[in-house]
Parts: C-alpha cells; structure tokens; sequence
C-alpha cells in the first residue's frame, strides 16, 4: 500500500467520526433521551479508556522480559512515559478547566463547563486516542500487511461513528444550549478525527513505541477526567436507571465495534 492511499483510507478512518456528530443537532429530546444519549458517552468513554490502558500495557508488560534480563532502563523508560502521560492527560484538563473555563462560567454565573466546553474537552481525549489509531494504520501499512491494515481502517472507521456520538452528547443534553452550527460540528470532529489522518502519516514514515505508550497514556488521563464530567451532567439529569442501561448500552457498541478488529487478528 502506497503512502498516498494509506494517508487517505487513514484519513477515512478518522473523518467517519462526524457520522455520529449530528446528533448533536437534535433538540426538544425527552429528558429519557437525553440521559441516555449522555450516558451512552459515558459508556464509550468507559470502554476507550479500559481500551487504552490495555494497548498502553502491552509494550510495557513485554520490556518486563529485558528488565529481568539486567536491562531494566527501557522498561522504566516506558513506565515513566505512561506515569507521565496520565497524569498531564489528566491533571492538565482539571487546571485548565479551573483557571479558564469554571473561571469564565463563573463570570458568567453558570458555575461550570457549558455543555460545548465539555464536547471540546472529549473531542481532545479521543483525538490522543485516535492518534495511536492512526499510528497503528500507518505502522501496518509500511510494513507490508495490507490485509492487516485493511482491517483496522475499517475497525477503526466503526469505532470513530460511535466516537462521534460521544462528542455530541453533551450537546443535547441540556435544553439550555443553542443547536450546534455545521460549522461547530465540523470544528469538533477536525479535532477528534484528524488526528487519525495525523498519526497515520507519522506511523508510515517512522514508528516510536515510547512516543505509541506516550499518546495513550495522554489520551487515558484526559478521558478519565471527562468521564467523571459526564457522571456529573448525568446525575443532574436525574433517570439512574436509563443512564445504567445507557452505560451499558455504550460500553456494547464500543466493545462490539472493537471485536471486529479483534476477530481480523488485530
């Protein structure tokens, strides 16, 4: 597979996030949707976050093998990165978010992130993740497994539809947000799917495991931190028990679509 046409299937993979994005647009929802459409961004995010842990994992748990062997430095090369990692993913939104955006709303009397601020924030967390998505793209393809790389453009491209409803949610569960521009919309899916356009392009050309572990372990701390944004816009909502179906209903999608990546031998 040629670098232009790995860059632009790569770019297809990311972009099928604004399949997802025009829910956002939906307005008069009954308060049972819009708990459930929140919730089910909840879901999503659970499952990305276990789903970057666990890719981040893989190249640490293999450096243990060298470490036991006398050569412990790139082991702790990669714990350092992850430790770092997580910790600004996370640490950085929460500083961010008291010095500019509570600190704004409090301007304002509102208190807290609006609900675009918060789709801004989980359309960051997912753009790490999807950059170690593009890096896997560009990584298969220079290698030589077309097949393999096949697989994940179209995996990935499932993943990113459900993603997109991830970003959406926040907007349609508040009545008290205006209904998303076109133009807001294309805004937030540049910034969650382009990074797949990025990291493809960079995985073709050079491959970094440290730098792989690096954008995980960002992308982890900053979808723990909406995570618990989230549970919070939920819990004023009110329905406990359609969020825990809509949780559940998330976690499914964004497992299902992950299988299929499994099941190609990903």
């Amino acid at each position: 597979m040629t670098f232009a046409s790995t860059v632009v299937l790569g770019g297809i993979a990311g972009f099928t996030i604004y399949l997802g994005l025009p829910v956002a647009r939906l307005r008069h929802l009954p308060q049972a949707w819009r708990t459930f459409l929140n919730a089910l961004a909840v879901g999503i995010l659970v499952f990305l976050l276990f789903d970057v842990i666990s890719k981040a994992s893989e190249p640490i748990t293999s450096a243990i093998d060298s470490a036991k062997t006398g050569n412990p430095g790139y082991f702790f090369l990669l714990v350092t990165l992850f430790g770092l990692g997580v910790g600004v993913g996370l640490l950085s939104l929460v500083y961010f978010d008291r010095m500019f955006i509570r600190a704004k709303a409090k301007a304002a009397q509102q208190g807290e992130a609006t609900p675009v601020q918060l789709a801004f924030m989980i359309a960051a967390g997912i753009g790490l993740h999807n950059f170690s998505e593009g890096l896997a793209i560009g990584q298969a393809a220079a290698s030589g497994a077309i097949g393999f790389a096949a697989i994940l453009i179209v995996g990935f491209g499932l993943h990113n539809t459900t993603e997109g409803f991830g970003v959406a949610a926040p907007m349609t569960a508040s009545e008290s947000v205006k209904r998303p521009t076109w133009r807001l919309l294309g805004l937030l899916g540049l910034i969650a799917g382009g990074p797949t356009f990025l990291g493809t392009i960079v995985g073709y050309s050079v491959y970094s495991e440290p730098l792989f572990v690096l954008f995980l372990a960002l992308a982890a701390g900053s979808i723990l931190y909406v995570i618990s944004e989230l549970i919070n816009v939920g819990r004023k909502i009110g329905l406990r028990e359609v969020a825990m179906w809509g949780i559940f209903a998330g976690f499914v999608i964004a497992y299902a679509t992950d299988l299929i990546l499994t099941w190609g031998g990903a």
